[in-house]
Order: structure tokens, then C-alpha cells, then sequence
């Protein structure tokens, strides 16, 4: 029933990344400056940590394959206005109007199919079905879309690559929407019974839960941050590592940073079984945060000191990924601080992790300018020490014999039971 579907989740992330290790430096070859690329990211990360946060309620609410279908055309529509009205015409307006407005597109997919996948699973295997989606995402997003441009560009230049991208995009919504089968009273769930509005009423616990739980803020500070370098570094880093400093070209560049998602598939499963053993918390404290403060210092100065040297980069990039997959179990720690609320906790998760893609190259275009490459890798090391510090103030009873994926995919599932509860609840009373 999902296997199509995983297949669809990968070709479409393909297409949806191939432009994030190398559009940086593209913008800043055709005129414009390291802050205006940032700012495209910027914009970017804003649009869809809003289309993260209302993904699932519109999956919910409109059914799954539908979503889906809207997340690709609108992910076509502005595509082709991004590369055809901005980039093309050196309109830079343009260029974050519709690389924008395109950020809303990949959550509609990605996240409906997330949420179709907990509606149709049986419970005890919601884990399993989880963990395959993230590898899908991780294999297109991550693998395909950074190696892929390294040959391309080479050999038919920037604009045919991205252009390429369309056809990803669309292949991967094709077969979502042609294999997808839903049950008629599943097309529209919820729309028939009650509108958005009271939909958006249950999302907005997530809200009341943060200033009620101090562990769930505090919790949600450190989701912002541990994924500050993984959102921030393609603004910085392409230019960066293909500078006359460091010496790297394109197609190098490109397959360091694709080295560095090559390991993620594998990474993310041990991490969740080290930290069930050592601590969800120990583990993103030591391996996380501080991890991720010394790799990120490294990401910077390896290639620094050893200018060309593909090997040494390589290691650099791989403990990186390494530092930031210890944060697995980052997703199970929300529900578990707060049992009671398990659906908003995960939308607090869903929020931290929205607030991490827009603040990454938020401080990256802010900072760049006035300290540099060099400067905005310390103010990461900074907040991931802070971080750390942070993690020792949180007050969490780890469950005994839990997997970190288990937890948050049972989180999941109770959110969705829950809020269908609730508005069954509602819809009566009225």
C-alpha cells in the first residue's frame, strides 16, 4: 500500500533539493550579492515552516492525495516563475516572490504523505512505516539531489539543471497521485463534519503548551537550534568551499556536501539505539550539541588549513552529519515531557523544527557581511554550547524500554486519534 508512495517521496524530494548546494553561488555569479542569496533561503525557510506547521491539519481536513496533488502543481507553477520571471530576467523581486512562494509547496507533499502514512498503518508497525519516509526523503533530498548537479552542471550548465528539477517534481507527483487509493469516506475526513477554523482551534494548543510547560520551552529552544548549520551552511558554505581561498570547484563542492547525507540512513538508526541505552538527553547534550559546536568549527576549518585536500573534507563533512544525527531522538523528548498533551508537544516539535529551517539562513544573511564565513560558524559553536547548557535544565522521565522513533511515532498517531476525537466531541455538541 506504501511502496509507491516511498518511491514517489523520493523522486519528488530529488527534484525539490537539487538546487540547495549550489543556487547560492549561481545568484551571486550572475550579480548578486552573498546577502541577497541568503535572503532567498531566508524567505524560503519562512514559507515553509508555515506550510509544515499546516500540512497535516490540510491532509486532515481535505485527504491526503489531494494535498499532494496541490503541493505539486504549486511547486510547478512557481518553479517556472522562479526560473523563468526571476532568474532568467536577473529580476532578483521576482526571484524571492516565487522561490517563496514555492517554499509552501514540498511541506503540502511531503507532510500529507507523512500524515497518510499514520492514518493507514496499524500501530505497532508506525515505526517502521516512519523510519522508511525519512530514508526516502534522506535518499532524494540528500543523496541524489547533491550528487546529481555534479555531473549536470558540467555538462549543461546551471539553469538546464534546475530546470531538470521539473521533471523530478513532477514524476515523483505523478505516481503519488496515480497510486494512491483512498476509501471515499476518507477523501474528506473531517471536511464534511466540521470547518477549518475549529481544526485550527486544536492546533493552537501547541501554542498554549509552551508557555504552560517550561520543559516543552525550553525543549523548543533546543529544537530551533539543533539544526541551525544543517539549514544555514548551503548559504555560506558553496561560496565558501569554491573560493580562490579553498579551492574546491562546483562539482567537488557538490559531492563533499552529497557525502555528507550519504550516511544519514544508517546514522539515524543507531543513534536511536544508542541513545535508548545511554540517554535521550546525554546523548544530544554530549554527541548533539557540543558534537555539533566542534564539527561545525571543523566544517569550516579543515578545508581551511588543508585547501583542496577532497579526503580531509570529506571526514569533515561526515562528522558533521554525524553530530547532527544525535539528534534523533529530539522528536521522541516532546511527547514524553508532556504525556498528557501528546499532539501539541508534537506540533511544538513540528515548530521548533519550521523555526530551525527559517533562523539557519536567517543568521547566515544577517551576519555573513559584516564577519564573514568564518564569524557566522562561531555564532553557530555559540548557540550549540548554549544549547547544551540548556539540555541540563530540562526535566524528562525517559520511558524504560522505548525506542526514541517509537515514542514519537506513537505521539503521532495518538495526535491524530485525539483530534479526531475531539471534534467527533465537538461536532455533537453543536
Amino acid at each position: 500500500m506504501l511502496l509507491w508512495g516511498y518511491i514517489a517521496v523520493a523522486l519528488y524530494m530529488t527534484g525539490d533539493g537539487i538546487e540547495v548546494a549550489f543556487l547560492a553561488k549561481y545568484v551571486t555569479q550572475i550579480g548578486f550579492t552573498p546577502k541577497q542569496a541568503g535572503m532567498l533561503f531566508t524567505i524560503y525557510g519562512a514559507t515553509a515552516a508555515i506550510s509544515s506547521w499546516l500540512s497535516g491539519v490540510l491532509a486532515e481536513v481535505y485527504g491526503a492525495r489531494r494535498i499532494m496533488a496541490i503541493g505539486t502543481l504549486w511547486w510547478a507553477l512557481c518553479h517556472v516563475a522562479f526560473l523563468g520571471l526571476g532568474l532568467a530576467q536577473h529580476s532578483f523581486p521576482m526571484m524571492m516572490l516565487f522561490y517563496g512562494l514555492r517554499g509552501f509547496a514540498y511541506p503540502l507533499f511531503f507532510y500529507a504523505f507523512f500524515f497518510w502514512i499514520v492514518q493507514k498503518t496499524p500501530d505497532h508497525r508506525l515505526a517502521s512505516a516512519i523510519g522508511w519516509v525519512w530514508s526516502m526523503f534522506t535518499l532524494g533530498y540528500g543523496i541524489i539531489a547533491s550528487f546529481l548537479p555534479s555531473w549536470t552542471i558540467p555538462a549543461f550548465g546551471f539553469m538546464p539543471t534546475l530546470w531538470m528539477s521539473l521533471a523530478w517534481v513532477l514524476a515523483g507527483g505523478a505516481l503519488a497521485c496515480l497510486t494512491i487509493r483512498e476509501e471515499p469516506a476518507e477523501a474528506a475526513p473531517l471536511a464534511a463534519k466540521v470547518p477549518l477554523k475549529d481544526q485550527l482551534i486544536e492546533i493552537s494548543r501547541s501554542l498554549t503548551l509552551i508557555v504552560e510547560n517550561r520543559d516543552i520551552a525550553l525543549a523548543l529552544i533546543t529544537r530551533v537550534i539543533c539544526n541551525l548549520s544543517l539549514f544555514g551552511f548551503p548559504v555560506i558554505m558553496p561560496l565558501f568551499y569554491t573560493s580562490p581561498e579553498v579551492g574546491f570547484t562546483m562539482p567537488e563542492w557538490l559531492r563533499i556536501y552529497g557525502a555528507f547525507f550519504l550516511v544519514q540512513p544508517v546514522t539515524n538508526v543507531l543513534w536511536g539505539l544508542i541513545g535508548d541505552r545511554i540517554g535521550w538527553l546525554r546523548q544530544m547534550r554530549w554527541f548533539g550539541f557540543v558534537g555539533c559546536a566542534m564539527a561545525s568549527i571543523a566544517f569550516y576549518f579543515i578545508p581551511h588549513l588543508m585547501p583542496g585536500n577532497m579526503f580531509t573534507a570529506i571526514i569533515g563533512a561526515l562528522f558533521l552529519a554525524l553530530t547532527l544525527n544525535a539528534f534523533v531522538p529530539m522528536g521522541a523528548i516532546f511527547p514524553a515531557i508532556a504525556p498528557e498533551h501528546k499532539g501539541a508537544a508534537v506540533s511544538v516539535q513540528n515548530l521548533g523544527g519550521g523555526l530551525s529551517n527559517f533562523l539557519g539562513p536567517a543568521l547566515a544573511t544577517l551576519f555573513v557581511t559584516s564577519y564573514g564565513t568564518q564569524g557566522v560558524v562561531f555564532i553557530y559553536a555559540a548557540l550549540y554550547l548554549l544549547a547544551a547548557v540548556i539540555t541540563c535544565f530540562i526535566r524528562l522521565k525517559q520511558p524504560k524500554g522505548a525506542n526514541a522513533m517509537e515514542v514519537f511515532s506513537a505521539a503521532k498517531a495518538a495526535a491524530v486519534h485525539e483530534e479526531m476525537n475531539d471534534l467527533g466531541l465537538q461536532t455533537q455538541k453543536s
